[in-house]
């Protein structure tokens, strides 16, 4: 391995990681936007493992896309553009909307993926103990 390899990882982890003397305001659009990507990658893998188990997705949408695309791709794809959105939201967190957008984003996916997955998956291990 390269010498500068290593340094070139921790250039890049610096590069991502939000600096010490950011600004409270953007330090929370930052912390919003992590939180939603972390939602977005629950989602997926949520539903992934949902359908697994024979268990039925809400989103109409998104069911369409399975029979379109297949339940892999269509969440790639569904995702992919989510994250990106949120991504451009993070890049304009100076704008005043887009803290507000953010946490309702975050309310949004909490109370429609975390919540009623968090519930069938509990329910399907406390059956199993």
């Amino acid at each position: 391995m390269h010498a500068s390899a290593g340094s070139g990882w921790k250039r890049l982890i610096r590069s991502i990681q939000p600096g010490k003397d950011m600004p409270p305001a953007r330090r929370r659009v930052y912390d919003l936007f992590v939180l939603n990507i972390a939602l977005q990658i629950f989602d997926a893998v949520a539903t992934y493992q949902g359908i697994r188990i024979g268990w039925k997705e809400a989103n109409p949408i998104l069911v369409n896309a399975f029979a379109y695309f297949g339940v892999g791709p269509a969440l790639l794809l569904f995702k992919a553009k989510a994250c990106g959105l949120l991504f451009l939201l993070n890049r304009n967190g100076a704008q005043r909307l887009v803290t507000p957008a953010l946490s309702l984003l975050a309310g949004v996916y909490c109370v429609m993926s975390l919540v009623p997955w968090l519930g069938k998956f509990l329910l399907l291990f406390a059956r199993t103990v």
